[in-house]
């Protein structure tokens, strides 16, 4: 699928966009925790884009890494005491910051997945490069000598699909809470500056799921 240029573009304009509002965000953010939430948010979605091309291989143990510490600091603000206001505040925060959690550990994931499909076995010839690992690559890497990244990957297609419905149904969720905003937002007691940006947020958040499970599923396949 990732091999016809249209989607790899498409899916790449959109993982751009977002990583630029949340850049933008950070940029106009006063306090500091949002500060480095919405670059973690921009740092993923450019790491994403990036993995849809295959690029900078040599760093992925350091994406991993990055992409693991930012899930472990979504979670400590998920569980942080509530004195602490400039963390998440509320069960609607902590819930956001658990899912923003899951959703960098998802990343990290994927990462790791891809390295294993695209690690050549020992004894074998380079794998050719490619944007995401086919079927066609799974069987091959099957037929040549098992080491521990052959043997890891043979489990990557059922360890996608957990991920796949999850990011699915959160696109759908966050879809449902757009049109929601945008019923409420054409009534004159709702219709202010404010709703705007949380709109905004939703539309975003719903595409980066879908895009999170478009290519776990492809994974899975």
């Amino acid at each position: 699928m990732f091999n016809i240029p249209a989607i790899t573009w498409s899916l790449t304009a959109v993982l751009l966009l977002s990583g630029s509002y949340h850049a933008l965000q950070a940029a106009r953010s006063r306090q500091r925790t949002d500060r480095v939430n919405n670059i973690l948010h921009a740092l993923m979605n450019i790491l994403m884009a990036a993995m849809l091309w295959n690029l900078a291989p040599t760093t992925m143990l350091a994406q991993i890494a990055v992409l693991t510490g930012a899930a472990l600091w979504f979670v400590i603000q998920a569980v942080a005491r509530p004195e602490f206001k400039t963390f998440c505040a509320g069960n609607q925060g902590r819930l956001k910051c658990a899912y923003h959690a899951l959703t960098m550990a998802g990343a990290a994931l994927m990462l790791a997945m891809m390295n294993q499909g695209t690690t050549p076995a020992q004894g074998t010839a380079p794998a050719q490069t490619m944007t995401m690992p086919m079927p066609a690559t799974h069987h091959a890497m099957a037929a040549a000598p098992q080491n521990t990244a052959t043997a890891m990957f043979d489990h990557s297609p059922a360890l996608a699909i957990l991920p796949t419905i999850f990011f699915g149904a959160a696109a759908v969720a966050f879809l449902i809470l757009l049109l929601r905003g945008r019923a409420t937002a054409t009534t004159p007691s709702h219709a202010s500056a404010p709703r705007l940006p949380v709109r905004a947020e939703h539309g975003l958040e719903a595409l980066g799921a879908a895009v999170m499970a478009l290519m776990f599923a492809t994974m899975a396949v």
